[in-house]
């Protein structure tokens, strides 16, 4: 029997751990919050992040993480982007035998502009190859079972596929990808747009617009990543495309959730103080805004966003700056 270890027992990671748990895995789950986790390992529910859904007994909930990774053939890490270097500072204490490590992280760093399997080796070290999944998959859709399909890629498709192997389920399909820069940066960039789109929502904006942010916002991503070495033809996919539409229409997404409580006219520190969920792209929209500047690509939406949180601009000051902007053709 494989053993699976997942870092971070947030609603992904517990959606992943019950879905790889159904399939018969030997699996392990690991939280920073030792006296949470040990609450939620008594009840079998995790009522921050996953409230309503029962956690199987099969699961080992454990605040050691020695204990977690110890013989693990697959280490898959969910935990905010913020974060993942730190933690993974932790685990490279550990002796392993060589697992495959898998990012189900959704970020930039900040401070590097490194995407998610990039800290992973730039702390990890020596040639470790990354297998990253995203694509349109809203935790507690996927703790329910309801069908859902993502995408596991990396530059060694043989790796991509032993990740397919071990997720894909009746509920749960998952494709392949080698281009790893596009999955990633689709699944980061998209919530920044959905930041955009849940400001829209508030504003008491309609169809039309929400269209218009979700195309232009693709446009975005789409410059940034081909800039960056990505495949065009990857944001069309369920990393890009797929993942784009699910946030900025769910009612579960907290990006989107964000940007209501900005149109509402709150600031990032209030809203923040309200949730113990991670809003990746508050921190995404400044590592995007650097990247942009960096590659010399423009990026609108993403400037507008990174304006709104970082600068104090009006939300209503920043769409007229968008439909204000001098005429152009449309271009992707």
């Amino acid at each position: 029997m494989r053993k699976i270890a997942i870092i971070g027992d947030g609603g992904w990671g517990t959606a992943l751990a019950i879905q790889l748990s159904q399939k018969g895995f030997s699996v392990s789950l690991w939280g920073v919050f030792g006296d949470y986790l040990e609450e939620t390992a008594k009840i079998r529910e995790n009522v921050k992040f996953l409230k309503g859904i029962r956690i199987p007994d099969s699961i080992n909930m454990t605040p050691v993480m020695k204990d977690a990774v110890s013989g693990a053939d697959f280490i898959i890490l969910a935990v905010p982007s913020k974060y993942l270097r730190s933690i993974l500072g932790q685990l490279k204490e550990i002796k392993q035998k060589n697992p495959v490590y898998v990012s189900a992280a959704k970020g930039i760093e900040s401070d590097t502009l490194m995407r998610m399997s990039e800290v992973i080796r730039d702390v990890l070290g020596g040639r470790k190859e990354i297998t990253a999944i995203s694509g349109p998959s809203i935790a507690i859709e996927v703790a329910k079972g309801l069908p859902t399909t993502i995408v596991a890629s990396s530059k060694n498709i043989e790796l991509a596929k032993s990740v397919q192997g071990i997720l894909s389920g009746e509920n749960l399909r998952v494709y392949t990808n080698d281009d790893l820069v596009g999955v990633e940066l689709g699944g980061s960039l998209k919530n920044i747009v959905a930041i955009a789109a849940g400001i829209s929502d508030s504003l008491g904006f309609g169809t039309n617009t929400k269209a218009a942010i979700l195309t232009r916002g693709l446009a975005e991503i789409i410059r940034l990543g081909v800039a960056m070495g990505a495949k065009r033809e990857t944001f069309a996919g369920l990393s890009g495309m797929g993942d784009l539409i699910t946030t900025c229409i769910s009612p579960y997404s907290r990006n989107r959730w964000f940007g209501q409580m900005l149109g509402k006219g709150e600031s990032t520190e209030d809203i923040m103080k309200k949730t113990e969920m991670a809003v990746e792209g508050v921190t995404t929209a400044n590592s995007a805004y650097q990247l942009s500047r960096k590659y010399g690509v423009i990026m609108p939406i993403t400037q507008e966003i990174f304006n709104v949180i970082y600068e104090n601009k009006s939300p209503k000051d920043a769409v007229q700056g968008l439909m204000l902007r001098s005429p152009k053709p449309e271009q992707y």
